[in-house]
């Protein structure tokens, strides 16, 4: 059965239509990305506007339906780019407004003589620069990098890409050689793979959102509230994958007397104490180390490639800092000290806490203050 283009513009409606009432919904379920899901959301309602005015162009006077039609659906795929590049932050409107504004002057200056040329050949050149465009900063994204559906995305934005330069650029000498009677062919052609991107395009988009929420979802049930660093739950998972790759040491913290503390000046302080710990820790182990809270005031910190005489250091040097920095006049002004225990292997790492929990506890029955370093 045969499917005229009239037929073909009103689905496409319809399924862009569709597209922004989901993006739509979304938007309500993931409010950190509401206004990306918002700006996509206008980009099909751009697209559905854009459609129905080409539909009826020929109702409009001169050109005016088919310069509205085509301005309306590159600010669609501009408002795609722009969602896209707001991913990772701020992002600059001068390169759509920009766009827009040449389109505008081309169909003001050369609409009238060439109508045609203009809406079949040279209007597709921004949405091939829009869509090529958002390939290309889904393929830089450092907030999309991690995830899968952005591989969707870029496909189906840069195969979008592709499609319109084609007809822009290799429809003309085809309608050249072999007649004008290709052109409705051309044109359903455009209208079946615009209701393949208008379905793929939001479930892509759509799915990276999800993937991101999920993701922090994830981090969010491996992470200590109060100081930021790992809890339990994700040192066991990160430790064990580290230590199934190389040899590492391992250094358990216990706070010296951290109840009292907590008994004469108040959880507040005492939580000032753990972050200040923390942040203490976090720096002094480097960028490599895993850094978390067991619980209470007990740490831990994997160094993955270190020694015994490397750990050592660092841990002396945690414990030091950690002390000088409680009674600065910055800190919490509450002296406070740490007691260490240090072992060091690979493979298994309950027993590697085991064994630097082991040595901690001899610190502590030393005098606290200290670090020991486990039997081997």
């Amino acid at each position: 059965m045969q499917i005229d283009l009239h037929t073909l513009y009103c689905l496409i409606v319809g399924t862009v239509l569709v597209a922004a009432a989901t993006m739509l919904w979304e938007r309500q379920a993931h409010k950190r990305r509401a206004r990306e899901l918002g700006i996509w959301t206008g980009a099909f309602l751009a697209f559905a506007a854009g459609l129905v005015v080409s539909i009826n162009r020929a109702a409009l006077p001169g050109i005016l339906g088919s310069a509205l039609g085509n301005l309306l659906i590159v600010s669609g795929y501009l408002m795609i780019l722009h969602g896209v590049a707001l991913l990772d932050g701020r992002a600059r409107l001068r390169l759509p407004l920009a766009v827009l504004a040449v389109l505008a002057l081309l169909w003001a200056t050369l609409g009238v003589r060439f109508p045609v040329v203009l809406w079949t050949y040279v209007g597709s050149l921004p949405i091939a620069l829009a869509c090529g465009l958002t390939a290309w900063r889904l393929l830089r994204s450092r907030t999309a990098r991690a995830f899968r559906a952005r591989r969707l995305a870029i496909a189906v934005a840069g195969g979008h890409a592709l499609f319109y330069l084609a007809r822009a650029l290799v429809t003309p000498v085809i309608v050249a050689l072999y007649g004008d009677w290709l052109m409705p062919v051309f044109g359903k052609m455009t209208m079946y793979e615009g209701v393949l991107y208008s379905v793929a395009m939001p479930m892509g988009l759509i799915a990276l959102v999800r993937e991101e929420a999920q993701a922090s979802a994830l981090a969010a049930a491996r992470t200590d509230y109060l100081t930021g660093l790992q809890n339990r739950h994700g040192f066991f998972e990160d430790g064990a994958r580290l230590l199934d790759r190389r040899p590492a040491a391992l250094l358990a913290f216990d706070l010296d007397h951290f109840k009292a503390i907590n008994d004469r000046h108040g959880h507040a302080a005492g939580d000032a104490v753990l972050r200040l710990f923390a942040d203490t820790a976090r720096r002094a182990a480097g960028p490599d180390a895993l850094v978390a809270r067991l619980g209470g005031e007990e740490f831990a910190a994997l160094l993955p490639g270190f020694d015994l005489v490397a750990a050592r250091q660092v841990g002396e040097g945690i414990a030091r800092r950690f002390a000088a920095s409680s009674v600065h006049r910055d800190g919490p002004g509450i002296p406070a000290t740490v007691s260490v225990g240090l072992a060091a292997g690979r493979g298994d790492l309950t027993a590697l806490l085991s064994a630097a929990d082991r040595a901690l506890y001899r610190a502590k029955a030393a005098g606290r203050n200290r670090l020991e370093v486990a039997a081997a």
